[in-house]
Formats: structure tokens, C-alpha cells, sequence
């Protein structure tokens, strides 16, 4: 992975306001194959860290062609959200936000070994040879341990109790000493404010899961699943299988900022091929935090 430095000797020129597309101004000269990562306008809120989830617009163009890339900008295109360190997108991207503040734009010069490698990306006419330079602002940034914040709503004995730990995000939950529903319960524990939140977003969860019948009776159960142990919140698209199907209903038409209890039969939840630490056939219990959609 290529290191990167602040500055070069000759250097794109980017100009525009921070959200709204950049116009990115190129040298005639070639480039020097450094990976530059240069901050442009610094922002005010929270900085991004491994572990994290950044929400980010960029404009982008290839600099031996000045051709200009697809760009989260473009009509009808969402923000790129994505877990910060952690490989999930290019090294461009994540590099470009880690240790920068919400409200910054950062212009990113990325060699192929930070853009598309040494294959390119065919499709975007970007060879394994092409320097690539972007615009990249950065919207939000969600923090590792962040939880949606509100009181609680009272609900049924008849449901799983759920108290949530501050320091990390998780959820400790107890389980009543009896069956669980046949069907899909679905309870908001905390009303959220926010957007509601459609098929097709990608949605960042805070999200604990555990399995009903091992934890039945149990004034603490384990989780099998949770976001916690997984590095920070998860984003996922909804509403398109991306997820498991009790899930995606739980959680089209939400609020961000809402708290949702999520009781899930076998059916809508891992049936037959459950992941390691999980029973065939399991009824799960998750408790999703929604804390953006983009």
C-alpha cells in the first residue's frame, strides 16, 4: 500500500464549495507517481478514525486523459458511506478521510496502487497505469460507539428487555422464560427524528443479535452477532437482500434515530444454514440502531 504525503511538486488545483462538485483543474505536466493526500478546507466536526463509518461526495478525474469520472454528485447518485480502515473502499477514499473532520475537502492524487490497481477499471476507461485525482468531501462521520440517544418506550413482559451499554454500543439483553412469537415482531424502542428510511439507501446500525432459545430465562445472554465485536457500526443497503429479510422490514420506513427490537422467526432470519455460533433454525433477537441513511 502506497505511503502518503501532504504535498508535490506540481499539484491539481481544485475549486467550489464545499458540497457541491468540485472543479478540478489538472497540470499539463505529468505526474510524479507520489500519492498526495492534501487537505483543502479543514471542517469543524467530529474527526474520522478506524473503526468509524464516513459519509462522503467526491468529484473525480483521470489526470493523463482529464476525463472526468462518475461522481457521487451526479444526479440522482448517493454519498459513499463506508467503515473507515477497514478495506472497505478505495484506498483513495479511506485514506482521505482518516483523521479529517466532518466539513473538511480534501483533494486526494491517487496512483493506481490507491485508485483502480494495476488491472483499472475497464468500464470507467481508467487503465492500470492511470493516475487518478479527487475531490473528496467529507459529510459525516459516525463514530465506533455511537448510539441513538432517547428514552426508552415501555413494551410487552412478553418481549426480550433490552438495556444498552454506552461504552461500546452494544445491547445487553433478557430474555422472558418462555417461547418465542411464532411471527415477526417488530417494536421501536426509541422514536428517532431523522429521515425516514427508504428501500435502496444504505442505512449505518449499531446492531446486537442473539438467539431466543439459549438465552430464554436468562437475565444476560450472549450475542452471536453485534457490531461491537465487528469493529465499529455496519453499513449495509437495505431493502434489497443485502440483509437478512427480517432486517430489511424492520427497518424500511424507520426514522433515523430510531431504537428498533426486532423479534425474527428461522423463515426471515438464517433458517437451515445459520452463521458459526447459531442454531439451525433459530428464532434471533437483534436490536438495530439506526444511526444515518444516505
Amino acid at each position: 500500500m502506497p505511503t502518503a504525503v501532504r504535498t508535490d511538486a506540481v499539484l491539481p488545483t481544485v475549486s467550489g464549495k464545499f458540497g457541491s462538485p468540485a472543479t478540478i483543474s489538472l497540470p499539463k505536466s505529468a505526474p510524479s507517481g507520489k500519492f498526495v493526500v492534501a487537505p483543502q478546507a479543514p471542517g469543524r466536526g467530529p474527526a474520522a478514525h478506524t473503526g468509524d463509518v464516513a459519509v462522503v461526495r467526491y468529484t473525480a478525474k483521470v489526470w493523463r486523459t482529464g476525463k472526468a469520472l462518475p461522481s457521487s454528485y451526479d444526479k440522482g447518485a448517493r454519498p459513499q458511506v463506508f467503515a473507515v480502515g477497514r478495506g472497505a473502499t478505495l484506498t483513495a477514499l479511506d485514506r482521505a478521510v482518516q483523521g479529517r473532520r466532518a466539513g473538511s475537502r480534501i483533494l486526494v492524487v491517487a496512483p493506481p496502487a490507491a485508485a483502480y490497481g494495476a488491472t483499472g477499471n475497464a468500464r470507467l476507461h481508467v487503465t492500470g497505469k492511470d493516475t487518478v485525482v479527487f475531490a473528496v468531501d467529507i459529510l459525516d462521520v459516525i463514530g465506533a460507539h455511537a448510539i441513538v440517544p432517547g428514552e426508552q418506550q415501555s413494551i410487552s413482559d412478553a418481549l426480550p428487555e433490552v438495556h444498552m451499554n454506552k461504552g461500546d454500543g452494544t445491547a445487553t439483553l433478557s430474555v422472558p422464560d418462555q417461547a418465542a412469537p411464532k411471527g415477526l415482531v417488530i417494536k421501536r424502542l426509541v422514536d428517532g427524528t431523522g429521515p425516514v428510511v427508504e428501500a435502496g439507501q444504505t442505512v449505518v446500525l449499531q446492531h446486537s443479535s442473539a438467539a431466543w432459545d439459549t438465552a430464554r430465562g436468562k437475565d444476560r445472554t450472549d450475542l452471536f452477532l453485534s457490531s461491537h465485536a465487528d469493529g465499529g457500526p455496519l453499513p449495509v443497503v437495505i431493502g434489497r437482500g443485502n440483509v437478512i429479510a427480517g432486517w430489511d422490514r424492520a427497518l424500511v420506513g424507520q426514522r433515523v434515530g430510531s431504537r428498533v427490537l426486532a423479534v425474527i422467526p428461522a423463515n426471515l432470519a438464517y433458517g437451515q444454514h445459520p452463521p458459526k455460533g447459531l442454531a439451525p433454525g433459530a428464532t434471533v433477537i437483534s436490536v438495530l440502531d439506526i444511526l444515518a441513511a444516505a
